[in-house]
C-alpha cells in the first residue's frame, strides 16, 4: 500500500481534502475583514494555507506571538497574517496582513481553500472507486469511502466506516464500528472496537465573536503492526501528521492528541494521554492513566509511572513518576519523607 512522506506530498494531502482555486491578498483581506496594506501586491495568490516553517511563497502562514519571531522572521511564506507589533520581524519578500486574531483568519482563509472530502449522500456501502485486493473480508454494514485502499487479507469489522481516501494496507485487523477518517494504515495493524481515528484534534483560538474551532489539515499514520485498542482515540494532525511507530501497542482508552509523534515499540496502557505536539522516543513505557503536557519530549527508554503527571522532557532512559512527574527516586524519597512527617504530626497531636 502507498507511504506517504510529507517532503514527496501536496499539503494537505487531496485523498481527504478537497482543494479551492488560489485567493488573491484583495480576496483574502475581504474574507476576513482587515483592512488592505498601502503598496503591497493585492494580486498577489495563494493557494493554501501552512505553517511557517513549511509554508512556500505561494502559502499563507500567521504568527500568533513572539515566541515565534524566529519562525517568522525565516519563513518563505508569502501571505502572512500576524499582530502588528511583528511587522518588524516579517520577511521583506512576504505580504504582511495585520490582525490581533491571526489563527481565527487563517482558519478563515483555509475554509476556502481546504475542504475536508466527507462521504457521499446516497452512495453505496462500497464506493466504486475504492480498491480492495484479494481476500479483504467486509463485515455486515461496512462504509468504505471515495478512494478507499484496503490490501490483501485484511479484515473489516461489522458496522466500521473508512472514509475517503483512507488506505489500509494488508493483513490488518479492523474491529467492528470503528471510525477510520484521514488516516493511513501499515501492514498488519490491528484496530480494537470503537476506535476513533483521524477526527480533527483540539484546536481553537479566540474570535471578534467568540471561541472557534481551527483547521487541521493533518493526518495520522499508523506504521505496520501497531496495535490500537478498544475506544482510543487518535487525532490528526493540524499542520503536521499523527505518527505511531512500528510495533507500539496502544491499551484500551487512551486519547493521542494532533501533531504526537509516537516512537516505536512502546507501550500505552489504559487511559494514557498525550497532549498535541508530544514526542515520544523509541521503547518508551506509560503506566495506565498517565498524562504528558503539550509539547513535551520524552526520550527513547523512559518509563512513565502509571498515574503521572508529565509536564517537563523526560531524558532517555530515566523513568519517571508523581504529579507533577520527576525522577522516580526522588519521587520516592519525597513520598517517604511525607509519609514519615504525617506520622510523627499524628504522634505529637496524640501526646
Amino acid at each position: 500500500m502507498t507511504r506517504a512522506v510529507r517532503s514527496e506530498r501536496p499539503f494537505p494531502d487531496p485523498r481527504f481534502y478537497e482543494l479551492g482555486p488560489p485567493l488573491t491578498v484583495q480576496e483574502v483581506v475581504e474574507l476576513i475583514g482587515i483592512a488592505l496594506p498601502v503598496a503591497c501586491d493585492a494580486a498577489r495568490r495563494v493557494s493554501g494555507v501552512e505553517s511557517l516553517s513549511e509554508a512556500g511563497p505561494d502559502r499563507l502562514s500567521f504568527c500568533t506571538g513572539p515566541a515565534h519571531v524566529q519562525a517568522l522572521a525565516e519563513s518563505r511564506a508569502g501571505v502572512i497574517l500576524a499582530p502588528a507589533e511583528l511587522r518588524d520581524f516579517a520577511p521583506a519578500a512576504a505580504v504582511f496582513l495585520s490582525t490581533a486574531f491571526p489563527q481565527y483568519a487563517m482558519s478563515v482563509v483555509a475554509g476556502r481553500l481546504h475542504r475536508p472530502r466527507r462521504g457521499e449522500g446516497g452512495a453505496p456501502l462500497v464506493h466504486p472507486t475504492a480498491r480492495l485486493e484479494p481476500g479483504v473480508s467486509l463485515g455486515a454494514g461496512v462504509v468504505v469511502g471515495q478512494g478507499v485502499e484496503i490490501g490483501a487479507g485484511s479484515e473489516i469489522g461489522a458496522g466500521t466506516i473508512i472514509g475517503p481516501g483512507v488506505a489500509i494496507g494488508r493483513n490488518c485487523r479492523i474491529g467492528p464500528r470503528v471510525v477510520l477518517g484521514f488516516a493511513l494504515l501499515g501492514d498488519g495493524v490491528t484496530v480494537h472496537g470503537g476506535a476513533v481515528i483521524g477526527e480533527p484534534g483540539f484546536g481553537a483560538a479566540p474570535s471578534p465573536t467568540g471561541i472557534v474551532d481551527l483547521p487541521q489539515l493533518g493526518r495520522v499514520i499508523l506504521q505496520d503492526r501497531v496495535t490500537v485498542g478498544a475506544n482510543s482515540c487518535i487525532d490528526r494532525g493540524a499542520f503536521e501528521d499523527t505518527v505511531v511507530g512500528e510495533n507500539t501497542k496502544i491499551d484500551n482508552l487512551v486519547q493521542i492528541a494532533h501533531n504526537v509523534r509516537v516512537g516505536r515499540n512502546c507501550l500505552l496502557a489504559a487511559f494514557t494521554g498525550l497532549s498535541g505536539s508530544v514526542t515520544v522516543g523509541d521503547g518508551v513505557m506509560f503506566g495506565g492513566r498517565a498524562g504528558v503536557a503539550d509539547h513535551v519530549q520524552i526520550g527513547s527508554g523512559a518509563r512513565i509511572a502509571a498515574a503521572a503527571g508529565v509536564m517537563k522532557d523526560v531524558p532517555a532512559g530515566e523513568s519517571w513518576g508523581g504529579l507533577p512527574a520527576r525522577p522516580i527516586r526522588a519521587w520516592h524519597k519525597e513520598t517517604a519523607l511525607l509519609a514519615r512527617l504525617a506520622r510523627q504530626r499524628e504522634r505529637r497531636n496524640h501526646d
